[in-house]
């Protein structure tokens, strides 16, 4: 069967678990992109089988419960941090809540443009700043350093789509990784230019991604621990429960992973400051003087 790319397969040895689109062609082998984890992979052509209508809408809406029970318990811990912030702003509610924010920057770079579509949208559910950027992830440690003074970011995700190849090393050899490489190196170029981890904190990773290198190289959360698929949308979690944490309170890596549609096995990190800064008094810049 012709395939082109966009089109919707699973693959057969692997009894059609996941749902991937065609990125790209090689010699012998298609390339595909995970539709809803950030796993790339290739395959023959004749290992795949196009996806029906049925199973697509099966599988999305899988995903779609799993995002929206994931939103509605960060929902929960978003409306406790704000009655907690509310209360501390107002001395125990004596005084109305006439306070501001001023939020957290992120800048998101994504190896695949549907997938920074999709978490910007998440990005402003949430209410946060950002700034989104589509690179290949070879380009991303050549682009990192004008990006960051460009948008002089609080937070930065670096991701994309990666995958573990068994047939080219054992779990710790780099070169048994499609885009490992590419992240650690991005981080380390970041690090170099802001060596404090609270100062710019950093998202780093994919499917499968080597997590060890990436936290040595200074990221702050990182995948994928266990060398497993991450969800799209996972990054924005991790990221969102940071921006809406005040500075002067630390972010736990369990309070961070809790809520993330993977959990520890594909995600993991270190304590990390928060990022949401209160003041007082609002002043309505329409309100005459």
């Amino acid at each position: 069967m012709e395939w082109t790319i966009g089109d919707i397969v699973t693959r057969k040895s692997y009894q059609h678990d996941l749902l991937f689109r065609v990125s790209s062609f090689t010699a012998n082998k298609v390339i595909l992109h995970g539709e809803d984890m950030r796993l790339i992979a290739d395959a023959p052509a004749d290992d795949l089988v196009k996806a029906g209508t049925r199973e697509i809408s099966k599988q999305k809406k899988t995903w779609q419960d799993k995002e929206d029970y994931s939103y509605r318990l960060f929902r929960q811990d978003y409306m406790l941090m704000k009655d907690k912030r509310e209360y501390d702003s107002t001395a125990g509610y004596q005084h109305s809540p006439n306070y501001f924010q001023i939020p957290a920057k992120v800048l998101h770079i994504d190896g695949d443009r549907t997938y920074l579509k999709k978490c910007i949208d998440f990005y402003q559910r949430f209410g946060i700043q950002v700034h989104g950027v589509h690179l290949q992830e070879k380009e991303m440690p050549l682009q990192i350093a004008s990006l960051l003074e460009k948008i002089q970011p609080d937070i930065i995700v670096i991701t994309g789509h990666d995958a573990f190849q068994k047939n080219k090393g054992d779990k710790h050899d780099m070169k048994a990784y499609r885009h490992s490489q590419y992240f650690v190196e991005t981080v380390r170029e970041a690090r170099r230019l802001y060596p404090h981890l609270d100062q710019l904190v950093i998202f780093a990773g994919a499917c499968q991604s080597h997590f060890e290198s990436l936290i040595r190289a200074g990221a702050n959360f990182a995948s994928s621990p266990s060398r497993i698929n991450i969800h799209a949308l996972d990054p924005v979690y991790i990221v969102a429960k940071i921006a809406f944490t005040p500075f002067m309170e630390k972010v736990g890596v369990w309070d961070a992973l809790r809520n993330t549609l993977t959990g520890e096995r594909g995600l993991g990190g270190i304590e990390t400051r928060g990022l949401l800064r209160t003041g007082l008094p609002y002043v309505d810049p329409d309100e005459e003087e």
